[in-house]
């Protein structure tokens, strides 16, 4: 009986041990296989240039984090390579120590790359400088960046333990009434448990909460993009008012010796009090003009200041010019490299891709969970000897627990909740594609037009409407042309000198515009 008794165990034992071999197993095979069995028509497959372009531009990305990720994803997608990305990342424990030391810093390296941007693009007047030093403040201080970036880390962090084991259990338990055996009084047992998941479903995890973090990382390269064009917006914005501003004083001026001739003219007698009243009248609409962009001038410096941390009456340095500069490629090259370099894009993608390692997390969730465990029975010495039991001999005994998952329709569920989560995500992919397609064949003909409208205005139309006015006014002085002509040649020329400052305005917004919906490369 005793001889059977250890066969038992020992067959038990080795049973365990065989259980653990398996999984544990399954856990380094590649999951290609399995993943064969879902949707065909969906990429499984992790797009790493995706993945690159994310961590070439983030430079706050976690290296232990990027490690696990190069790992995991490489075993389960083996003709694919993440290795460009093990230079860009640091590690997740200096973070955690660093804390918000880190978060800042890695606003500073980002403010750098951006300026590095704007400088490629902008002249190096001292307007340009002080566009370059509110970018650089902005990128640093905006609490939607840090945001980002701490949801960053804590994806990061989860990468670090989703895929481990839970942790083992140890147990006692003291009997108040011992349990009497043959072999003695038994009044407290020991106990160690270990739950083992099923090995596979989490290294399927850990993929998705990888492609999760890069996500908030081109994300967070998304953020960048925009502050970067609203705060060129705002400052161009600027540029259109202060010369509007300049160019509605000048005139005013001219207007006033306009009037000052007329009324000459109209004390020796050769002209009309009429003329004089016109002039008159103008010249307080000028001033209300004058009074309306101030007002568009404050309104706007204050808006700028904002976005980069100042207070709101911080004198802004404005440039005299802005390059006249049109695109250098068509609007389809322009697309190519906005769906190769735009992080919403690249976000989205990443996205979809974890939400697809999501349908194979939930393929994988029936099955089953194993537990292997062990006791130890303290037992008492409290019996006569006999030999037929070890009195006072403690027992053991190793055991095996196994997860039933005997209900269909609740895993079926599962599965179609995540292939149903998956296709939005691949469906906002498409979307945002045909978005940006759309977008830039718009900004390509604002900017076509705003370019062609400037250097109309600038080489043609406002230098003859220069000269006409001229005429005019010699012709006037002269007595040989009206006041009425005279005072819609100057009307015109107003018109068309607001109109050059607000085409040169435009084609710098728009550039900006292009510049973020092509993901910060320049074109």
């Amino acid at each position: 009986m005793r001889a059977l008794q250890h066969y038992l165990l020992y067959a038990t034992l080795a049973g365990n041990l065989l259980v653990v071999s398996w999984l544990t197993g399954c856990a380094s095979t590649s999951i290609n296989t399995s993943m064969t069995a879902l949707s065909p028509t969906v990429n499984s497959s992790p797009d790493f240039n995706t993945v690159n372009n994310v961590t070439d531009q983030a430079d706050f990305i976690d290296e232990n984090h990027q490690a696990s990720c190069h790992h995991k994803l490489n075993n389960g997608v083996k003709r694919v390579n993440f290795d460009s990305i093990a230079e860009l990342i640091e590690s997740d424990s200096d973070v955690i120590q660093t804390g918000q030391a880190s978060a800042t810093e890695a606003a500073e390296r980002m403010s750098v790359d951006s300026a590095a941007s704007l400088q490629t693009n902008a002249s190096t007047n001292t307007g340009t400088q002080e566009l370059t030093e509110l970018i650089d403040m902005a990128l640093r201080q905006n609490p939607l960046l840090t945001k980002l970036e701490s949801e960053y880390h804590a994806r990061a962090a989860r990468s670090h333990y989703v895929d481990k084991l839970p942790d083992p259990k140890f147990s006692v338990n003291a009997f108040g009434n011992p349990i009497e055996t043959a072999a003695g009084s038994q009044r407290a047992n020991i106990g160690l448990s270990q739950t083992i998941p099923w090995l596979e479903k989490l290294s399927a995890q850990q993929k998705q909460v990888c492609l999760e973090a890069m996500a908030i990382a081109a994300e967070h390269q998304r953020l960048r993009l925009e502050i970067d064009a609203r705060l060129r917006t705002a400052w161009a914005s600027l540029y259109v008012i202060e010369r509007q501003r300049e160019t509605t004083e000048a005139n005013r001026q001219l207007l006033q010796s306009m009037i000052d001739v007329a009324n000459a003219r109209f004390a020796i007698g050769t002209g009309n009090q009429g003329d004089v009243l016109l002039g008159t009248i103008e010249q307080s609409k000028l001033e209300e003009r004058l009074l309306q962009l101030e007002q568009r001038k404050r309104t706007n410096l204050a808006q700028l200041n904002r976005w980069a941390g100042r207070p709101a009456n911080t004198a802004v340095l404005i440039p005299q010019t802005l390059p006249l500069e049109n695109v250098q490629v068509d609007a389809e090259q322009m697309f190519r490299r906005a769906i190769s370099n735009q992080p919403e894009i690249h976000a989205a993608r990443l996205r979809s891709q974890a939400t697809r390692w999501g349908i194979e997390v939930a393929r994988l969730s029936h099955r089953p969970e194993f537990t292997l465990s062990a006791s130890y029975f303290a037992t008492d010495d409290n019996r006569p000897r006999t030999p037929v039991v070890n009195v006072g001999e403690d027992p053991w005994a190793i055991g095996l627990q196994m997860t039933l998952p005997v209900s269909r329709q609740k895993y079926n569920a599962i599965r179609r909740e995540a292939s149903w989560q998956h296709q939005a995500a691949h469906q906002q992919v498409e979307a945002l594609i045909d978005q940006y397609d759309a977008l830039i064949v718009e900004l390509y003909a604002d900017a076509t037009r705003a370019y062609e409208t400037a250097s109309l205005y600038k080489s043609t139309i406002i230098p003859q409407a220069r000269q006409t006015l001229t005429t005019n006014q010699e012709a006037f002085a002269n007595g040989t042309v009206d006041y009425d002509q005279v005072l819609r040649d100057y009307q015109t020329l107003l018109t068309l000198e607001l109109g050059l400052h607000q085409a040169i305005g435009d084609l710098f917004i728009v550039n900006a515009k292009i510049h973020q919906a092509a993901g910060g490369v320049n074109l």
